[in-house]
C-alpha cells in the first residue's frame, strides 16, 4: 500500500511541475512572428504552427472557454512542451513552418501525402539544336518546361503529336553535321536529320519557334505564320511542300480544338477544387497553362472531419508549393486562405508577382466549379472503393475468426535459389493498398542451405525483435507464405515475443487443384479459398507483392554477386578501372594478366 501511495505521489509531482513548467512557457512567449512545436510527454512533436504573434497564437490555445475543435482538445491535452522559433516576418515563419512539418510530419498537422515528382515536357533551349525530352523535375536552368502534364500519358500522347507536326531532333548525341548516315527518324519524316548538316541551325530553330509558339498556346501567331507559309509555297508553285503545310495547320487544329478549356486569357492557372463528406476530403487541382487544360491530380484524406475548409486548402497551398513544380501566374482558389504571407511566398519562389485569387465574376468561377465537380466525382469514387473494400475485410475477419477488422497486414516471403543469396521481404498492406514506406527487406544471415523454415524464423525474430525496441505499429494480421510449417514458426516466434496477433499461412494445395488455401492455428485442415472471391484476389495481391518485393531484392544481390571478379582482390583496382579492364580485354582473367604482366 505505502508502495502505491508513494508512486502516485511521485507521478503527481511530475505531473505539477511539467504544468509549472508550460505556464511558465506561456507566461515568456515573445510578441513577435515565428514558428511554435507543441511536443508530448515523451518529446514527439504533435502539433507545429505559425504566427504573426507567438504570443497571442499559443495562449490561445490554453484560455479559458477558447472555442476549440475535438482533433485540436485532443492534442492540446497531450501538450507537455512547448518550443518557438522567432522569424524576422511573417513569409519567413511560412517557410520555416513548411520546413518542419515535411521534415517532421507531426500527428496533428494536415500532412499532404504526394512522394511524386511530376512530368514536365523539356525544350533545351541552351542546345544549337534543341530536343524534346520528358523530365520528372522542374529546374530553374536555360532550358524551357511545359506542363505539368498528370497523368503521364498524357504528357506522352502530347509529345507522340509533337513529334508528328515538329520534327526536331530525338538523338541525345553532340551535333557537328558530320555524321554520314542519318537514323531512321529522318527516313521516315521524324527528324530533319541536323547531324548530316542536311537543315541549318537557322532553318532548325525556325522549327523550334514553332513548337514553342504550339505549346505556349499561341495558336493564331503560329497559325498565322504557317497560312503565310502554305501561300507563299503555293506562289512559288511548290505545291507538295504546300501540301504537307496544310496538312500541318490541319493537325495543329484539331489538337488546339481538343486542348482549349475555355476562352481565358493567355496566362497560367493552377485551379483548386474541394469536395467533403464527413471527414472525407478530395481536393482536385486542374493545370492550366495559357488557356490549354495540360493535366489535373486529386489529393484525399480521410481524418478531416474536426478541420474548417479555410484550414485544408490553406495546408494543401503551402504543402504543395513547397517542392520544385512549376507555379502559375494565378491559383484560383474556392475560399479565402489562413494567415498571411503566402501569395508572397509564391511571388518569391517564382521571381514574379502570383495572384492567388478568390474567383466571383466572369469567367473564372466556371473554372473552380469544374474543379470542385471533379472533387465531388472522384471522393464518390473513392468512397465506393471503401465501402467494398470494408466488405471484403469483414468477410476475411468472419472467416480466419479475427475479433477487429484486419486494416493493417503485414505480410512476410523468402526467396532463394538453393540457399543463394537468401533473403526475406516483408510488405505492409493498409487503407486499401500497399504502404511501402513501411517495407522491409532482409539478407539472411544465420541460416545457410535450403532452409526456408530457419530463414523465415530469422526474419520474423529480426523484425519482431526491432518492432519491441523501436515502436512500430502493430499489424491487425500477419500473413506468411506457405503452409503449415512456416505457421508453426511463426508462433513459436510470436509465443517466444509474448505478441498476441492473428497469424496465417497462405500457400497453394497441391496437385491439380491449385486452389489457394489458408492454415490457421486453431484448426487442422485449412481453409479452400474461391478462386474468384474478393478475399482470394486481396490475398493473393499482397502475397504476390511481398513475393515480388524478396524477388526484386535477391536479383539485386546476385547481380552484384556476378559483377564480384578476382579483380576485386588486387590493389588500386577500383570500381571505374575494373570496367575499362573488362571492356578492354574482354574477361576478369584476362585482365588479371595482363595487369601482373606490367
Amino acid at each position: 500500500m505505502l508502495v502505491r501511495f508513494t508512486t502516485l505521489f511521485i507521478c503527481v509531482n511530475i505531473i505539477l511541475m511539467e504544468f509549472e513548467a508550460l505556464k511558465s512557457k506561456l507566461n515568456n512567449l515573445p510578441d513577435s512572428p515565428g514558428v511554435y512545436l507543441m511536443k508530448g510527454a515523451n518529446g514527439e512533436i504533435l502539433y507545429i504552427g505559425k504566427a504573426g504573434s507567438l504570443k497571442d497564437r499559443v495562449r490561445s490555445y490554453f484560455q479559458k472557454g477558447a472555442n476549440l475543435t475535438l482533433k485540436t482538445s485532443a492534442m492540446k491535452e497531450q501538450v507537455s512542451d512547448i518550443e518557438w522559433i522567432v522569424t524576422s516576418s511573417d513569409l519567413e515563419a511560412l517557410i520555416l513552418e513548411n520546413n518542419l512539418i515535411k521534415k517532421h510530419k507531426p500527428k496533428y498537422n494536415i500532412i499532404l501525402r504526394d512522394d511524386k515528382n511530376y512530368p514536365y515536357l523539356k525544350l533545351s533551349a541552351d542546345e544549337d539544336f534543341p530536343r524534346f525530352s520528358i523530365v520528372r523535375r522542374y529546374k530553374k536552368d536555360k532550358a524551357l518546361y511545359f506542363g505539368p502534364y498528370v497523368p503521364a500519358n498524357a504528357l506522352r500522347e502530347t509529345l507522340i503529336v509533337v513529334n508528328k507536326i515538329f520534327p526536331l531532333r530525338k538523338c541525345k548525341k553532340n551535333i557537328d553535321g558530320k555524321d554520314e548516315r542519318p537514323c531512321l527518324n529522318y527516313q521516315i519524316g521524324r527528324c530533319l536529320a541536323p547531324c548530316c548538316g542536311k537543315i541549318s541551325k537557322e532553318d532548325y530553330w525556325k522549327i523550334v519557334k514553332d513548337a514553342r509558339l504550339f505549346l505556349e498556346g499561341k495558336d493564331k501567331e503560329l497559325l498565322n505564320s504557317f497560312y503565310q507559309k502554305m501561300e507563299a509555297e503555293s506562289e512559288a508553285q511548290n505545291f507538295e511542300e504546300a501540301a504537307k503545310t496544310r496538312d500541318r495547320i490541319k493537325k495543329i487544329e484539331r489538337v488546339l480544338e481538343k486542348q482549349r478549356i475555355t476562352v481565358t486569357e493567355m496566362i497560367d492557372q493552377d485551379v483548386i477544387g474541394m469536395a467533403r463528406e464527413g471527414g472525407n476530403a478530395d481536393i482536385q487541382i486542374l493545370f492550366v497553362r495559357n488557356g490549354m487544360m495540360t493535366g489535373r491530380k486529386d489529393f484525399f484524406w480521410d481524418d478531416l472531419r474536426d478541420a474548417s475548409n479555410s484550414e485544408v486548402i490553406t495546408s494543401f497551398v503551402e504543402q504543395f508549393y513547397r517542392d520544385e513544380i512549376q507555379i502559375p501566374d494565378e491559383v484560383l482558389i474556392p475560399i479565402e486562405l489562413e494567415g498571411r504571407g503566402i501569395e508572397e511566398w509564391l511571388s518569391q519562389r517564382k521571381e514574379k508577382r502570383v495572384h492567388i485569387i478568390v474567383p466571383k465574376r466572369g469567367h473564372k468561377p466556371s473554372l473552380i466549379k469544374l474543379a470542385e465537380e471533379n472533387a465531388l466525382i472522384r471522393l464518390n469514387e473513392i468512397l465506393t472503393e471503401k465501402k467494398k473494400y470494408e466488405l471484403i475485410l469483414n468477410e476475411l475477419k468472419d472467416m480466419i475468426g479475427l475479433q477487429q477488422l484486419p486494416r493493417r497486414i503485414e505480410a512476410f516471403d523468402i526467396s532463394n535459389i538453393s540457399g543463394s543469396e537468401a533473403v526475406g521481404s516483408m510488405v505492409v498492406w493498409e487503407g486499401e493498398g500497399p504502404k511501402k514506406s513501411d517495407y522491409r527487406r532482409f539478407k539472411i544471415k544465420t541460416v545457410h542451405g535450403a532452409d526456408d523454415y530457419g530463414m523465415m524464423k530469422e526474419i520474423l525474430y529480426r523484425y519482431y525483435l526491432k518492432l519491441r525496441e523501436k515502436n512500430f505499429p502493430a499489424a491487425d494480421l500477419v500473413m506468411i507464405d506457405g503452409g503449415r510449417g512456416q505457421l508453426n514458426v511463426a508462433l513459436e516466434v510470436f509465443k517466444e515475443f509474448g505478441i498476441d496477433i492473428k497469424v496465417i499461412g497462405i500457400a497453394k494445395a497441391r496437385g491439380d487443384d491449385e486452389r489457394e488455401r489458408i492454415f490457421l492455428s486453431d484448426k487442422e485442415e485449412p481453409i479452400e479459398l474461391e478462386p474468384s472471391s474478393p478475399v482470394t484476389l486481396l490475398l493473393q495481391r499482397i502475397r504476390d507483392e511481398s513475393h515480388r518485393f524478396a524477388i526484386s531484392y535477391h536479383r539485386k544481390l546476385m547481380n552484384k554477386r556476378m559483377f564480384v571478379s578476382v579483380l576485386d582482390d588486387i590493389e588500386g583496382i577500383g570500381p571505374i578501372k575494373k570496367r575499362r579492364l573488362l571492356r578492354t580485354f574482354g574477361s576478369a582473367e584476362a585482365a588479371v594478366k595482363a595487369v601482373k604482366r606490367y
